[in-house]
């Protein structure tokens, strides 16, 4: 089995992959990192799936499509999950590669359950990446963006973790 490319290390067969076929997300978290997963397996028709009805017209599936494509994703990091009742907040770093440059976003993204279904609300791009701690990545350390190859045959021989 294949591990999950939303960082939770469980194989995606057991965590976003029923999600994304259709299983409803038991929490809002395991919504956000099947969304995030639908973009590295382009299985777009999830991220329009799982928007809410008064935002449904806001998707562009044409830019999510070129979006997927352009981009080598590198990792999802959840932050902060604040969950309180039918509503919840995620605050995340989502890291990619496009057009040879290494980018982080953070965001806070807001989700809302209707009738036991989680859907996506509303996202607030660009808050300040605070790193958590910073460290050298040896030459022939793992490179932290979870590819599975060591750092000087991936992003550099000499990366800073945040």
């Amino acid at each position: 089995m294949t591990e999950c490319p939303c960082g939770s290390k469980r194989p995606f067969d057991e965590c976003c992959g029923p999600i994304i076929a259709g299983a409803p997300a038991p929490t809002a978290e395991a919504l956000m990192r099947s969304r995030y997963t639908a973009f590295v397996k382009r299985t777009l028709d999830h991220i329009e799936n799982t928007h809410a009805p008064e935002i449904q017209d806001d998707f562009n599936r044409a830019e999510a499509e070129r979006l997927a494509e352009e981009c080598e994703w590198q990792g999802l990091e959840i932050r902060r999950v604040t969950e309180t009742g039918d509503t919840a907040e995620i605050e995340y770093v989502v890291r990619f590669r496009r057009e040879q440059q290494n980018i982080s976003k953070a965001a806070l993204s807001r989700f809302r359950r209707d009738n036991g279904q989680w859907l996506y609300v509303s996202n607030d791009l660009n808050l300040p990446i605070q790193p958590e701690r910073v460290s050298k990545v040896g030459r022939n350390d793992p490179c932290p963006c979870n590819s599975g190859k060591k750092a000087k045959k991936c992003c550099g021989t000499t990366t800073e973790l945040k």
